[in-house]
């Protein structure tokens, strides 16, 4: 995958980050999965409550990784399972020091789930990270408790770099090859009102 053009100079890992949906059925070692969630862990989060919680499973824990993969939408699935670890991310929806409704703990895990991804990238892995899940299915399978909600999930590995040699790995070539596109900062970055792009772009 070729590597991003931003229009402005930014870090390297951001423009080396990518979503594959093709993925070498090589393990991540465990040393790099612990790096990983180490970089999540020091991410900002509100009142520093880190409502964030991972469930992980490794390609090596087979059935493990069996039972996480049934909690994705059958969309995912195929590509998926050729992801050296599958996560499912759970947040607290309350905070914990005064038990009143956390509006960003969302939010909180998107920044965590960011410094986990550019962690990824700098060890040579790449991350797809999926809204489609069986929610419902996470909660049973996981014995989630109340006040806590699945929220997404997140696929790790080595990116899958040789030539396709099926019909379905062409299928996911296509789709992740595509052009990568971003709305220019003058449609995001407004002052004095909203919609009002800065002059100072």
């Amino acid at each position: 995958m070729a590597v991003n053009e931003t229009d402005v100079e930014v870090l390297p890992v951001i423009t080396e980050r990518w979503s594959p949906y093709r993925f070498d059925s090589r393990e991540v070692e465990d040393d790099k999965l612990r790096q990983c969630l180490e970089a999540a862990r020091w991410a900002a989060s509100s009142f520093n409550d880190q409502p964030w919680s991972w469930i992980v499973a490794r390609r090596q824990d087979g059935e493990a990784f069996d039972a996480m993969l049934q909690c994705l939408v059958e969309a995912n699935r195929d590509w998926a399972a050729r992801a050296g670890v599958l996560i499912c991310t759970v947040i607290r929806t309350n905070f914990s020091y005064n038990q009143k409704p956390n509006r960003v703990a969302l939010h909180d895990l998107g920044a965590a789930a960011a410094h986990l991804t550019l962690q990824a990238t700098s060890l040579g892995l790449q991350v797809h990270q999926m809204a489609g899940i069986n929610m419902s299915q996470i909660r049973g399978q996981y014995q989630i408790p109340e006040g806590y909600e699945p929220a997404t999930a997140i696929a790790i590995g080595y990116a899958d770099e040789r030539e396709p040699n099926s019909d379905l790995e062409q299928e996911l070539e296509d789709r992740q090859s595509g052009p990568r596109e971003r709305t220019p900062l003058t449609n995001q970055v407004f002052a004095d009102a909203f919609g009002q792009s800065a002059s100072w772009l």
